[in-house]
C-alpha cells in the first residue's frame, strides 16, 4: 500500500479548531499535512460559544482553560478527536466523551523539563528569601543581610508524587546537592540515591523544601490542610506546581502567619481567571517571602513548541491510520497497514455479542476480513478491520447496522 496519508474523506473538508493560543508547532504539522481548515483561535471559550463552535468540527484542540462538557459532545455530531495540548484531561468529560467514540489525547511529558527547573529556581529564591529583599529593593529600602538565607546544598528536599515531574525535580535536586525523599501512593524505583517514604507525615518531618507533583482526583483533593501541613518540619518551605484543588489555602495561610512554615510558592489555584487581565484573588496575596505565579509551570516557549508536536501527531495518527495510542477514551490500537485492503473504524458499547454479529454480518456476505483488532475498555469496544477494497463500501454499510454501535468511519 502506498505510504501516502489518505482518508476516505477528502482532506480540505477536515475541519480543525485549536483554541487559547496553540503553539504555531502544532498549526503547522496540520496543514503540512494536508489540513487547511485549520482554525486558531486565541483565548477559551465558554460553554454556550463552544456548543456553536464545534458543530462541523472534527478535531477540537484545547488547553487547561476550556471545559469540554457533556452538552459540548451532545453538539459535536462530527467530531473525531480532543487534544488537550497540556499536561491533564479533568476539562474534557471523559465518561462522556468515551460513551461518544471520541479520543482524547494529551502530552503528560513534554512540558516536565519547564516545570522541573521552575521548581528548583523557586526552591533558591525561596530559600534566599529573594522576595523579600526585592520587595524593599523596589521600595528603596537596602536590606543586605545573611539572616535566615541558606544554600540548596544539604538540604532535604521532599517530593510528593513521584512521576514524571517529581523523579525530573529529583535528578535536578541531587545535582545541587540537596537530599531526596519521595513519596508517593505506588511503590517507585528512585532516580539516583533518592528514597521512598512511607507516608506524608514522615517526608513533612524531615524536609526542609516541600514540592508537589500530584494530580487532581477524590483522592487528592485538599489532601495538604492543617492537619498534613502541622507536621511540616518548622521553617520549612512549600511548593506547588500541581494542581490547585490539592490545596487548602487558608490553611496554608496559617501555616505561613504562624511561622511554621517560612515561604511558599504557588502556581495553581481551586479557582483561576479564564482568561488574562481578569481579577484574581487568594488569601496568599500580601504574604512575605511568598511567590504566587498564574499557573505558567510549563509555559515556555519549548515546552508549548513540544506539546504541540505531541499531541498534533497524535491526533495525525489517529485521524489518519486509526492509531489510538495514548487516547484516555478509545482503547489503544496502533496497527500496521495490509497492502490492497481498506480500513474501517467501528466504536461499539462493551457488551457480549457485537465482535460475533460484525463478523457474521460480513461473512453472510461473503467479504473477506484480512486483518482485524479488538480492543475495549469498561464502557467501549474499539475495532479495526481491514477488508478487501472492492467490498468496503458494502461492508462499511453493515457495520453501521450492527447492534450497539456508536461510531463508524471508513478510515482508507
Amino acid at each position: 500500500m502506498s505510504q501516502k496519508k489518505l482518508t476516505s474523506y477528502p482532506k480540505e473538508k477536515i475541519n480543525i479548531l485549536l483554541l487559547e493560543n496553540i503553539s504555531d508547532a502544532a498549526v503547522a504539522e496540520f496543514k503540512e499535512a494536508g489540513y487547511i481548515n485549520t482554525k486558531k483561535v486565541t483565548g477559551a471559550l465558554s460553554e454556550e460559544e463552544l456548543i456553536k463552535a464545534v458543530k462541523d468540527v472534527h478535531l477540537l484542540g484545547i488547553r487547561s482553560k476550556t471545559q469540554v462538557t457533556a452538552a459540548v459532545l451532545q453538539a459535536a455530531k462530527k467530531l473525531q478527536a480532543i487534544g488537550c495540548f497540556c499536561i491533564g484531561t479533568n476539562q474534557v468529560d471523559l465518561k462522556s466523551a468515551t460513551e461518544q467514540g471520541v479520543a482524547v489525547f494529551n502530552a503528560p511529558y513534554s512540558n516536565t523539563r519547564s516545570v522541573a527547573e521552575l521548581v528548583i529556581g523557586l526552591s533558591i529564591m525561596l530559600i534566599r528569601r529573594i522576595p523579600d529583599k526585592n520587595i524593599a529593593a523596589h521600595s528603596g529600602v537596602w536590606m543586605k543581610e545573611a539572616t535566615g538565607s541558606y544554600e540548596l546544598r544539604g538540604k532535604t528536599l521532599g517530593i510528593v508524587g513521584y512521576g514524571n515531574i517529581g523523579s525530573q525535580v529529583s535528578v535536578l535536586a541531587e545535582a545541587l546537592g540537596m537530599n531526596v525523599l519521595y513519596y508517593d501512593v505506588e511503590t517507585k524505583l528512585p532516580m539516583g540515591n533518592a528514597s521512598q517514604i512511607r507516608t506524608l507525615k514522615e517526608l513533612f518531618g524531615q524536609a526542609d523544601i516541600i514540592s508537589l507533583h500530584v494530580p487532581s482526583n477524590k483522592s487528592t483533593a485538599n489532601m495538604i490542610n492543617k492537619q498534613t501541613l502541622k507536621y511540616a518540619k518548622k521553617g520549612a518551605i512549600f511548593l506547588n506546581y500541581a494542581r490547585g484543588e490539592v490545596v487548602e489555602l487558608d490553611d496554608l495561610k496559617e501555616a505561613l502567619e504562624k511561622g511554621q512554615l517560612s515561604g511558599a510558592a504557588v502556581d495553581v489555584f481551586p479557582v483561576e481567571p479564564e482568561k488574562n487581565g481578569a481579577a484574581f484573588s487568594t488569601p496568599l496575596q500580601k504574604l512575605p517571602n511568598v511567590i504566587l505565579t498564574p499557573h505558567i509551570g510549563g509555559s515556555t516557549e519549548e515546552a508549548q513548541h513540544n506539546i504541540g508536536l505531541d499531541v498534533s501527531s497524535k491526533m495525525l495518527n489517529y485521524l489518519e491510520k486509526g492509531a489510538s495510542f495514548g487516547s484516555h477514551t478509545v482503547p489503544a490500537i496502533s496497527v500496521p497497514a495490509i497492502e490492497n485492503t481498506h480500513r474501517i473504524l467501528h466504536i461499539h458499547r462493551n457488551v457480549p455479542g457485537v465482535l460475533s454479529a460484525i463478523n457474521k454480518a460480513l461473512s453472510d456476505k461473503q467479504i473477506n476480513i484480512l486483518g482485524q483488532y479488538l480492543k475495549t475498555n469498561d464502557q467501549i469496544g474499539y475495532v479495526v478491520l481491514d477488508v478487501d477494497s472492492k467490498l468496503s463500501q458494502e461492508a462499511f454499510a453493515l457495520l453501521k447496522e450492527v447492534n450497539h454501535t456508536i461510531k463508524t468511519r471508513m478510515l482508507y
